[in-house]
C-alpha cells in the first residue's frame, strides 16, 4: 500500500518536473511522429499518469489556494474587494492596449496598409474607452455619483458605435482580401482554447456584475465582451486557414461574412441600447423618478 501511495501521490518537485516534460512530449508525439512509435506510446502513458496523479491532488490543490487567499493579504484584497479588481484589470487592458495600438500603427506607416490602421484605431478606442472609466473609478467608488456614470456609460455606448466602423473595415479586409492568420495547429488549439475562455469569463462577468447597479462597473464588462467577440472572428479566419484546404475559399467567405455580420450587428445593438436606456436612465434620475439604485 505505501509503495502504491508514492506512485499516486509522488513528491510535488517531481510532480512540478514530470508534468510538463509529459505534456511536451505528448504534443511533439501528435505533431511530429506516428501513434505506433515507441516514443509516442511512452509519451501517452506518461501523459495519462501525470494527468491522473494531478487529478488526484485537486482536492490538496484547493486546499492549499484556499489557505494562500486567506493568508496573503494582496490575494484576499484582490478575491474581497471588487473595486480593487476592476481597477487592476482597467489598468493592465489599459496598457495592453495603448501598447498594441502603438505597434499596429507603427505596422501601418511601415507597410502603408489600411488593415494595420484599422486594428490600431481598434484598440485606440478601447484604450480611450478603458483610460475614461479607469480615471473615474481611481477617483470614486461605484455608485458614488449614479448619473455622472450614467453619462459615462452613454458616451461609451456612442464610442462603440465610432468603434465598430474599425471592425467593419477590419471584417472587410479579412473577407474581401482574404487577410488571414496562419498558425501552427498546436497554436491555434491554443488560441482557440484561450479565446473561448475569455468569451465565456466576458459573458459571465456581465451577467455578475450586473448586480452592482453601477454602470460604469457594467460599461468595463460590456468592453470585454464586445472585444471577445472581436477576438472570436479573427479565430474563425485563423481556424480556417489552419486546418482548411485551398478549395473551401467561397465556404471560407460564406462562414467569416455570417461571423462578422453578426458581431457587427450585436455590437451596433448593444451601442443603441445603451444610448437610449442611459438616456431613459438620466431624465429619471433628474426629475427623481430614480433613486442611485
Amino acid at each position: 500500500m505505501k509503495f502504491l501511495k508514492k506512485i499516486l501521490y509522488p513528491h510535488v518537485a517531481v510532480l512540478l518536473v514530470l508534468f510538463p516534460i509529459s505534456m511536451v512530449l505528448m504534443i511533439c508525439s501528435l505533431v511530429y511522429l506516428g501513434s505506433t512509435e515507441v516514443i509516442s506510446i511512452v509519451s501517452y502513458v506518461l501523459a495519462f499518469y501525470s494527468l491522473s496523479v494531478v487529478v488526484l491532488r485537486i482536492p490538496n490543490m484547493i486546499d492549499f489556494a484556499k489557505k494562500i487567499k486567506d493568508d496573503n493579504k494582496y490575494i484576499k484584497k484582490l478575491t474581497t474587494d471588487t473595486h480593487f479588481r476592476i481597477n487592476l484589470f482597467l489598468y493592465g487592458s489599459l496598457v495592453w492596449n495603448i501598447i498594441y495600438a502603438v505597434f499596429q500603427l507603427c505596422l501601418g506607416f511601415y507597410h502603408m496598409s489600411f488593415w494595420f490602421y484599422s486594428m490600431a484605431i481598434y484598440y485606440i478606442m478601447l484604450a480611450v474607452m478603458r483610460f475614461y472609466i479607469v480615471r473615474y473609478t481611481t477617483k470614486h467608488q461605484a455608485g458614488e455619483s449614479y448619473e455622472i456614470e450614467l453619462k459615462k456609460y452613454n458616451l461609451c455606448g456612442w464610442l462603440l458605435l465610432f468603434m465598430n466602423l474599425a471592425i467593419s473595415i477590419i471584417i472587410f479586409y479579412i473577407i474581401y482580401w482574404g487577410k488571414t492568420f496562419y498558425h501552427h495547429q498546436v497554436t491555434t488549439i491554443a488560441l482557440a482554447a484561450y479565446t473561448f475562455v475569455t468569451f465565456t469569463f466576458a459573458i459571465i462577468n456581465f451577467i455578475k456584475y450586473r448586480k452592482f447597479n453601477s454602470p460604469v462597473y457594467l460599461a468595463t464588462k460590456v468592453i470585454s465582451l464586445v472585444a471577445a467577440c472581436v477576438s472570436m472572428v479573427t479565430l474563425t479566419t485563423t481556424m480556417l486557414t489552419t486546418f482548411g484546404t485551398s478549395d473551401i475559399y467561397e465556404f471560407k467567405k460564406i462562414i467569416l461574412s455570417a461571423v462578422g455580420s453578426v458581431v457587427s450587428i450585436f455590437i451596433i445593438v448593444v451601442s443603441i441600447l445603451i444610448i437610449i436606456r442611459t438616456k431613459k436612465r438620466i431624465k429619471k434620475y433628474k426629475k427623481g423618478d430614480l433613486k442611485n439604485e
